[in-house]
């Protein structure tokens, strides 16, 4: 199945299992979304088709009922039970699924009879729209359509179930019905219900070790006869409850005709095929906006927030490679208080101010937006003034080398922030790599905006000049790549030896060193190819790379089992997709071919999240994805890294060019001397 703007599966997918394990989602916009599998089955407690921007899952099913002339009744929902036993299976008539400019459709097929659904949300509003059409039929046969709406009303991490009370269903006014006064859900003929079904089973979050069962509420059905092409919708919405929505086909077609000019303002940022149109809608289910009107990103679908880590770090491939660059512009600016925060209060963070630096920097660089870079250079000065006179997360330059510490990394302030009761499972106490790479990039950052700007930037220039010194000479490892940690603190490994050291144990996080546009480290040419050859004998997979080399002490190569297990391998072993994105940059920068480097992720697009990229994948064979099927920091890895491969391509076009030019200037050059002795 090749991914793009339109991916398709058949009916050995749809109504096999193999259809409950590829999942679909659309977004609002402003954070609410609708997920669930191809084949209808709800395998996770977030899958619904209302999930609010605070992570309140509403209206969890529509289960449809078709009555065909005769009164034979067809049950078209999957639904999988605490029993083990799967009833209905109404997959078994799923002919055809398709994911098309960002709208997901199904088609069932009872004999000459197919009925069609489609969903799609709203933009701007936590707003979803189901439409169900009779489009294919004998001629003069009308058919009976019942839709039971099963809903809830409880956070999206949590069940509800029989011990509480109800949820409380009133009839709206204008039709429909309001649940809990949350949410409201309006569709033609609507018959209460009111009855519990229990032991709905979900069997992801049983993998996770989680509580996988919940009881669901079946409020009422919605019900019409329908003659061929004739329609049954519902919608469903939280907010304003008296505000009805546009109809719901008229939100489908806006969502269409939405993706389509998306697509085009990226195919003028660069973006060209198939996988470049899958990869910038699903970068847009992860940008949002905020009620005070300013963009966000959204790190990852269905359980993550926004994080200014993840935002930051994702901001090149969301927002320029897709050509959102006014979007980008008044994101950065809501982080104008940045430096302020950093020293009031604890972030939780140690990076995320230098991504921000990176996202302004490379905004800039894109766009040629010199006012943008006035505007920004007092904040991102004042993100380096924090650093270096200490933020309230105990992240400060050393004064004896210039590079940045953390005093005590008791909550996980890197990248590598899992956490047990007992404190953070990779304690990166002392100086990282990563941290001390994204530092030498903004002295390096800031200074380039300094002279943008017509100001001296000397005094920068000369204190990014110490920093990638110390970085070369305290990082360079005897095992022939770069300590992960240096003035590492004696917790932080069991073979620390019980003093601070300097720990080699070999992660991708030196790649930074390397990928940056102010790298550190780019001027070493032979360190970068034994890093290079470090990495990718021993950490590199087809979809990313391992947080921690396989023979290192703690390796995990699998990620399943409960919390604590999971938790456990999560920078221990687990493979990271965001990282390819630094990967291919350091390939680049050092002359070596990276065509071949995202095969594995492109066809990925179409196994998971659809259209999407995951969050990690196991470390051992197979690779087999997990965490979040929708990840921003892959999708925005990736974006990036086709990017800066395309740009490789054509700048090694035109050099081959230029050498064949001087080429045939002198081969020719002989011959004209020759024509002129003549």
């Amino acid at each position: 199945m090749p991914p793009g703007s339109v991916m398709t599966f058949g009916p050995h997918v749809c109504g096999s299992a193999s259809g409950f394990e590829h999942e679909w989602l659309v977004t609002d916009g402003t954070g609410g979304y609708a997920t669930g599998t191809v084949a209808g089955l709800r395998t996770r407690r977030y899958h619904g088709l209302l999930v609010t921007p605070d992570r309140h899952l509403a209206l969890a099913a529509l289960d449809p009922v078709v009555t065909l002339p005769g009164g034979a009744a067809v049950r078209l929902a999957v639904h999988e039970w605490a029993s083990g036993a799967i009833d209905p299976a109404g997959h078994h008539h799923l002919e055809h699924f398709e994911l098309a400019d960002g709208v997901p459709r199904w088609r069932w097929r009872i004999g000459e009879v197919v009925i069609e659904r489609e969903v799609a949300m709203t933009h701007g509003r936590n707003s979803v729209a189901v439409v169900h059409r009779l489009v294919d039929a004998p001629a003069g046969v009308t058919v009976e359509l019942t839709l039971t709406a099963l809903c809830t009303w409880r956070d999206a991490d949590g069940e509800r179930d029989r011990t509480t009370e109800p949820p409380a269903v009133e009839l709206a006014g204008g039709g429909g019905f309001t649940v809990d006064g949350a949410y409201r859900v309006d569709g033609p003929d609507f018959r209460p219900v009111g009855e519990w079904y229990l032991d709905a089973y979900a069997r992801e979050e049983a993998a996770r070790g989680l509580n996988p069962v919940e009881d669901l509420w079946a409020a009422g059905t919605f019900q019409a006869t329908l003659a061929l092409d004739e329609t049954l919708s519902v919608s469903a919405w939280s907010g304003d409850l008296d505000a009805v929505p546009p109809a719901a086909a008229t939100v489908v077609a806006d969502t269409r005709r939405r993706a389509r000019k998306l697509l085009r303002t990226a195919a003028t940022a660069g973006a060209r095929d198939a996988v470049d149109k899958a990869l910038v809608l699903a970068a847009d289910q992860c940008i949002v906006t905020k009620p005070d009107g300013t963009p966000d990103v959204v790190a990852g679908y269905p359980w993550f927030g926004s994080y200014l880590r993840d935002t930051m770090t994702a901001y090149e491939g969301l927002f320029l490679a897709t050509g959102r660059f006014d979007e980008g512009a008044r994101l950065l600016r809501a982080h104008a208080d940045l430096p302020e925060r950093m020293r009031a209060s604890r972030l939780g963070d140690c990076d995320g101010p230098l991504w921000f630096v990176h996202a302004a920097e490379r905004h800039v660089a894109r766009t040629g937006d010199d006012a943008l870079a006035a505007e920004l250079l007092p904040v991102l000065e004042g993100v380096i003034a924090a650093y270096t006179k200490g933020t309230r997360d105990g992240v400060r330059a050393d004064t004896s080398d210039g590079l940045l510490a953390v005093e005590a990394d008791e909550s996980g302030l890197t990248w590598m922030n899992a956490r047990l009761p007992r404190g953070p499972v990779t304690p990166r106490d002392g100086k990282p790599v990563e941290l001390n790479a994204l530092w030498a990039n903004a002295l390096g950052a800031v200074g380039a905006l300094r002279e943008r700007c017509g100001r001296d930037a000397s005094v920068v220039h000369s204190r990014r000049e110490a920093v990638k010194a110390q970085v070369v000479k305290r990082f360079r490892a005897p095992d022939g790549w770069l300590f992960d940690l240096v003035d590492a603190r004696p917790a932080a490994y069991p073979k620390g030896g019980g003093s601070i050291h300097d720990d080699a144990v070999l992660r991708p996080n030196q790649l930074l060193a390397f990928s940056l546009p102010y790298a550190p480290a780019a001027d070493e040419p032979r360190l970068r190819t034994q890093v290079l050859q470090a990495i990718g004998a021993t950490l590199v997979t087809p979809l990313g790379l391992r947080s921690l080399a396989p023979a290192e002490y703690g390796y995990h190569g699998t990620h399943r089992g409960g919390v604590v297990a999971r938790d456990t391998a999560y920078h221990q072993g687990t493979a990271w997709l965001w990282l390819l994105g630094p990967y291919v940059e350091a390939r680049i920068a050092a002359g070596l071919p990276v065509d071949t480097v995202l095969t594995a992720v492109e066809a990925h697009l179409g196994e998971c999240g659809l259209g999407s990229v995951s969050e990690i994948a196991e470390g051992d064979a197979p690779h087999r994805a997990t965490g979040a099927p929708f990840s921003a920091r892959s999708v925005a890895a990736v974006l990036h890294a086709r990017a800066a491969i395309r740009a490789n391509r054509k700048l090694q076009t035109a050099s081959s060019g230029k050498t064949e030019k001087l080429k045939l200037a002198r081969d020719a050059a002989p011959r004209k001397r020759r024509n002129a002795l003549r």
